[in-house]
């Protein structure tokens, strides 16, 4: 019996293995995290995001806002609804930049306030999720792509500014004292919708006249200072996923779980994704990789190999797989005491005829013991086995 090896061949994880490892691992998240850190470095400061008047990139609006306050408007930003709410009133021209980020509770009170107060409210790309509440009966229709377009109304505002960058929403209003400018396509992109003495409500389909870099673009500078300093209080609302209603934060039970603390759309995805990982374990368990080379703690005798893989195949009925292996081990034998080249050794014509030339009798027989049938049963494998080694001595003795 063969002594185990001296040598240090153990399988089990040693600190300098796992460093190994996992030092590819470690180097990814360290510079991940090292980039992470630097672009947040240089993106701080005077960075924004899109449609804020404070941002000087190409997608925000410090352009417009520093117009606006040359002239005497104050421009104030808004990060919350009650910030912006606070700030409304007659003298007071309310811009919200993303309305259908607002939740149906936040477009109600912003509703609320827009009837309240007598300034002017003006509405960035509404769409389905905001008009129904912040515009009351006024519809959208296919989007359209942003392009110069002429006013084709009698709005002030519009005819002084002349052709301007729109497009996006189209909207569709059955209100008569309605102002609709700018068509594309035959339905306009920008509404204006009047309410209480002086008060009105401006739909725009695309905030993109605002921009930094459309800003000196066609009329866009003339109609977004007309519409946004018509006030001499300028309240910039800047919606976000953040902004909780107070009205919601009130209502929250303090004895909630943290799960229903939880929004739903989190919780669904979470379950998602635990669906997906179980798939992909699946997939992975079944998948049969590539083999790996292996160092054994021990030296093991071939036969023992042979005896254990012979049991997995018994234990799962694989005859077919042992009837092949056999046959395929004789037919490389064969070929190379044929003279038979190996890239044919499993080719029954050229195998079988070389056969026959030397062992001219019972070529049919040749043919069904090495190209044949699975056995039907244990005992059935076991004659073939034994036949098959018969063949192969016959062949070595003539």
């Amino acid at each position: 019996m063969s002594r185990p090896a001296t040598t240090g061949t153990s399988t089990s994880l040693t600190p300098r293995r796992l460093w190994t490892r996992a030092r590819g691992a470690l180097l990814v998240l360290a510079l991940l995290l090292i980039g992470g850190l630097v672009l947040a470095t240089m993106r701080s400061g005077g960075h924004h995001g899109r449609l804020d008047p404070r941002s000087a990139d190409p997608y925000g609006s410090r352009a417009v806002a520093e117009l606006l306050r040359a002239q005497g408007v104050t421009v104030d930003v808004a990060e919350t609804l009650t910030e912006a709410t606070a700030a409304t009133g007659a003298d007071t021209t309310l811009l919200v930049a993303t309305p259908d980020l607002l939740t149906p509770e936040q477009q109600a009170t912003l509703r609320g306030e827009m009837t309240r107060s007598a300034g002017r409210t003006v509405l960035l790309g509404p769409g389905p999720a905001s008009l129904d509440a912040l515009a009351p009966g006024t519809s959208t229709a296919l989007s359209a792509t942003v392009a110069p377009l002429d006013p084709g109304c009698s709005l002030p505002a519009a005819i002084r500014a002349g052709r301007v960058d729109l497009g996006g929403e189209r909207y569709v209003t059955g209100t008569t004292a309605a102002e609709s400018c700018y068509l594309s396509d035959g339905l306009p992109t920008l509404v204006r919708l009047p309410g209480d003495d002086r008060a009105d409500t401006i739909l725009l389909g695309s905030p993109e006249l605002l921009s930094n870099k459309r800003l000196a673009h066609e009329g866009n500078a003339s109609l977004a200072l007309q519409l946004l300093g018509s006030r001499p209080h300028l309240v910039w609302y800047l919606p976000s996923l953040t902004d909780v209603p107070a009205a919601s934060e009130d209502s929250q039970d303090p004895e909630a779980t943290f799960l229903e603390l939880i929004p739903s759309g989190w919780l669904w995805g979470t379950l998602q994704l635990a669906v997906a990982a179980v798939l992909a374990a699946v997939w992975r368990g079944r998948r049969l990789g590539a083999l790996v080379p292996e160092r054994l703690p021990v030296a093991i005798r071939a036969s023992e190999t042979t005896e254990g893989r012979a049991r997995l195949y018994r234990k799962t009925d694989a005859r077919d797989r042992a009837a092949t292996v056999l046959r395929t081990a004789t037919r490389d034998r064969l070929a190379r005491l044929l003279g038979v080249p190996a890239k044919d050794a499993h080719s029954p014509d050229l195998l079988l005829s070389a056969l026959a030339a030397r062992l001219p009798t019972a070529a049919a027989v040749h043919r069904n013991l090495l190209f044949g049938p699975a056995p039907a049963d244990d005992a059935a494998l076991v004659r073939l086995a034994d036949q098959l080694d018969a063949l192969e001595r016959e062949v070595r003795t003539s």
